[in-house]
């Protein structure tokens, strides 16, 4: 008897499933409180064909300034750029000094750019001058590389980084002329920033990328 009252509860309770699984089948969903109308989802950005063929500018890291670079090379060419000109590739001054890092167009014509107004337009190649002018400085600079770094001079700590950056502000020959008088003509630009705080403020960067070149050409 016991036995035929636990088969009827089975199976009365399997019946009750089966009936509320079927009505639950059969309910509309409301698909209203999903939708998507009026959300802007489309996020393409077009790529920057300009600087699609250079390596180092397309690298992930080389798109904005930030102190998580580092002291890498991408990290000084960065650092330079932001106190340059804030990384605004369009920028120029009120002497008129071009781009993210502030060419003059002296400087662009002894690296091959005769344009100023298509290298204001063109962040590739901007990028390719700054490591041009790098290494043509590092060239002219070679010997007051190998003589200076590791002293101090009006107590800052001479490194590669900071004489090359300091090239980028004033020029090799005003770096030269900053190390051999020790620091007694610290040649100023026309916003007051001298060699010394370049010296000092890009001091210690990874700048072994840069090849020393003669001739370097950003094109």
């Amino acid at each position: 008897m016991r036995k035929s009252i636990a088969s009827y509860l089975t199976l009365t309770l399997t019946v009750c499933i089966l009936l509320g699984i079927s009505f639950s089948a059969d309910e509309t969903i409301d698909l209203s409180k999903y939708s998507t109308a009026g959300l802007k989802l489309d996020y393409t950005v077009s790529p920057d064909d300009s600087i699609a063929n250079d390596d180092l500018a397309s690298n992930d890291l080389n798109q904005t300034f930030s102190p998580y670079l580092g002291k890498s090379f991408v990290g000084f060419k960065e650092a330079i750029g932001f106190k340059e000109s804030g990384g605004d590739y369009n920028s120029v001054n009120t002497f008129g000094y071009l781009g993210k890092y502030q060419f003059g167009a002296e400087t662009l014509k002894m690296i091959g750019i005769h344009n100023p107004s298509q290298f204001l337009k063109n962040p590739g190649l901007q990028e390719k001058a700054f490591i041009a002018n790098a290494a043509r400085n590092k060239w002219i600079l070679r010997r007051d590389i190998k003589n200076f770094v590791g002293k101090r001079i009006d107590g800052v700590l001479v490194t590669e980084s900071g004489i090359l950056a300091a090239a980028h502000l004033a020029g090799p020959g005003s770096v030269k002329r900053y190390l051999r008088s020790y620091g007694l003509d610290n040649f100023a630009d026309g916003y007051g920033t001298t060699v010394r705080y370049y010296m000092k403020h890009f001091s210690g960067y990874d700048t072994s990328f840069v090849q020393p070149d003669r001739l370097a050409k950003a094109i």
